[in-house]
């Protein structure tokens, strides 16, 4: 069954800032490069992308186009964001783009998208709860993905661009050596975050395809 979520993407979008465009080049030459196929096939699957509403259905009487609309709107009156001095990172096995700076607007942005969303999530299925394995979250955890379908939102969000699949540990040196060469162009640098991004996966285990990027700011304000 189709699924949906809601991504910032650097980069996207019609009038994207040039820093936005190198750092998503940067990653996309990293899935592409030569002997990282083997360690990106999640992140290839999923996209270039920060998770700000987490993959979900639809819930019943909810259609595509709905979902589209909403989101242009919500865009449009929010203002756009920085994610401040990205910079490589290990998040348990995972490596990923981070934040080296807190990035509070970012996290709002993400906070309220995963409240203003929740009308069009249909509620998790038993098989996609027991696929969280909620025995191994903490009891925050657990309430927030009975509340919100995901467990890393809100209060446990961290804001994340992914580059590898769980690495094995004989290799993380090389494989970090790799990752800090390979983005010593973009580390550091401010990444403007100047839209919204629809994707959806068609079918299980497709990759999420690109539906639409809606810029952020766009309604002019009240007389």
């Amino acid at each position: 069954m189709t699924r949906y979520a809601i991504y910032a993407v650097p980069g996207a979008g019609p009038d994207a800032p040039v820093e936005a465009r190198r750092v998503r080049d940067a990653v996309e030459r990293w899935y592409a490069r030569e002997g990282a196929q083997t360690i990106t096939t999640d992140p290839r699957r999923y996209g270039f992308h920060a998770t700000l509403k987490a993959p979900f259905r639809l819930a019943e009487g909810r259609t595509e186009q709905e979902l589209l609309d909403a989101v242009r709107d919500f865009a449009a009156s929010r203002e756009r964001v920085v994610i401040p001095s990205i910079a490589p990172a290990a998040i348990g096995r995972f490596r990923a783009l981070v934040p080296a700076k807190p990035a509070r607007d970012a996290e709002a942005l993400a906070a309220s998208i995963v409240r203003a969303f929740e009308p069009f999530r249909a509620p998790l299925t038993a098989a996609d709860r027991a696929r969280r394995r909620p025995e191994r979250l903490t009891p925050r955890q657990v309430e927030l993905l009975d509340a919100f379908g995901y467990p890393y939102v809100l209060d446990e969000f961290r804001l994340h661009m992914t580059l590898t699949d769980p690495l094995d540990p004989a290799r993380c040196e090389a494989i970090d050596e790799a990752i800090a060469t390979h983005f010593a162009g973009v580390t550091g640098s401010d990444v403007p975050l100047t839209a919204l991004t629809v994707v959806t996966e068609p079918a299980p285990g497709a990759p999420f395809a690109h539906i639409d990027s809606f810029p952020l700011g766009t309604k002019e304000p009240s007389a």
